[in-house]
């Protein structure tokens, strides 16, 4: 299995904590968020990872280097970050594994490890969710009696909705070669470089391509998206996870 790390982003929000560093380079409690996603990587079962940088790309691969000497890591550049979103990084990225088992996270998830060693262990295609109190921002998760999911995205109805994908997904090698497949048609055929990954998944699911949802609810999970949350993090954050 192979961990793929989207690392191109500015983070804006954050701002002026990520105006001299990237956002996964940021800390809490002593770790980057960098190093607790690799870390979980590695303890879920991954033994190589790709991962897509874009801003201060330079001091990412630098961290990765010292750190983590022995690892084998593929660097992607995107190097119009500023003009695309995440969705175009991770299109990078299934150029390079399309039809491998795939190990999938955005690089400023603060969460337990055992959240991504719970989707690793899964043997169809998998993300985690979060149940709580849901409003327009969270990427919302609709799913079918079986628990897989039929719709997800910013958009659809908080009351349909059982949660909020967490940004932790494990893919076989049947789907990520439907992904690479479907980004091929929305970016290189529709130019869809400006949005939201997840309206990849969502495309795939008419297709017979979908996820079983895990519910890691009962696990440490934190969206870090302004300075205030780094605050409320620690504060919540169990001891355990220090």
């Amino acid at each position: 299995m192979i961990g793929v790390i989207l690392a191109a982003g500015m983070a804006k929000r954050l701002r002026p904590l990520t105006d001299s560093k990237p956002k996964c380079l940021l800390e809490v409690a002593g770790k980057t968020l960098l190093q607790r996603t690799v870390d979980a990587m590695l303890r879920a079962g991954a033994r190589e990872l790709l991962v897509v940088t874009g801003y201060r790309a330079g001091m990412i691969r630098d961290f990765l280097a010292i750190h983590y000497p022995e690892l084998q890591i593929e660097f992607l550049d995107n190097i119009d970050y500023e003009h695309n979103n995440n969705i175009f990084s991770l299109w990078m990225a299934m150029q390079e594994l399309h039809g491998q088992e795939v190990l999938l996270m955005d690089s400023d998830i603060l969460c337990d490890p055992e959240a991504v060693s719970r989707v690793a262990r899964q043997e169809a295609t998998a993300l985690a969710m979060q149940r709580h109190e849901l409003g327009e921002e969270e990427m919302k998760i609709v799913v079918d009696a079986d628990g897989c999911i039929t719709e997800i995205s910013k958009t659809c109805k908080v009351e349909d909705a059982i949660g909020e994908s967490v940004g932790i997904e494990k893919m076989t090698p049947d789907y990520s070669e439907a992904l690479y497949q479907e980004l091929r048609r929305m970016i290189e055929d529709e130019g869809l470089i400006d949005i939201f990954y997840e309206r990849a998944f969502e495309r795939l699911i008419p297709q017979g391509h979908t996820f079983k949802v895990v519910d890691t609810t009962d696990l440490f999970s934190y969206e870090l998206d302004t300075p205030e949350d780094f605050e409320k993090a620690m504060a919540a954050m169990p001891s355990q996870l220090y």
